[in-house]
């Protein structure tokens, strides 16, 4: 009697421990360890940095030791077969020599060098706002007329479409 107990007991624990573990869904591709927040699907082998750049991991499908999830009492599938090899592609065109860019200012992680001279156009009661980030720049500033879009407009005028000044310091 005792013994039939245990057996039931160990039986009932191998059988929660086995639903707790998530397995990959039905529509998931062939190989996936995992979920990202944003929808996509990774193969990663660790859990960390496998969804980097996708909001992160949803669910996670693989065991501790990396691999996915498979269940003891089905036999081990054979190896997928190799894919077909990819057709020779016509050899590229050597490029032309590019010079050299300059190195990036340390400006906070950007990696755009304004350019030597500002963007034509510019003069007294204009200012630079950029386009891409709804901030103006006054004459002197070093993204005057050289960021990658923009258009000069007046103070008043900047401040009307919403664009704000650069570190919150307005022309004087």
């Amino acid at each position: 009697m005792k013994t039939s107990i245990r057996l039931l007991a160990l039986a009932t624990a191998l059988g929660v421990a086995a639903i707790s573990f998530a397995q990959a869904p039905a529509d998931a591709p062939a190989g996936s360890t995992g979920q990202c927040r944003d929808g996509s699907y990774t193969s990663s082998a660790s859990k960390r940095g496998a969804c980097s750049g996708h909001k992160g991991v949803q669910q996670w499908y693989a065991s501790a030791a990396g691999a996915a999830d498979t269940s003891a009492s089905t036999p081990a599938a054979a190896p997928p077969p190799p894919p077909p090899p990819a057709p020779a592609a016509a050899p590229a065109a050597p490029a032309a020599p590019v010079a050299p860019k300059p190195a990036a200012a340390s400006t906070g992680g950007g990696s755009f060098v304004p350019p030597a001279t500002p963007a034509p156009g510019g003069g007294p009661g204009l200012v630079w706002v950029n386009s891409s980030s709804n901030v103006y720049h006054c004459p002197g500033d070093r993204w005057y007329g050289k960021t990658k879009h923009g258009e000069y407009l007046s103070e008043a005028d900047a401040k009307a479409k919403g664009a704000r000044p650069d570190h919150g310091k307005p022309c004087q």
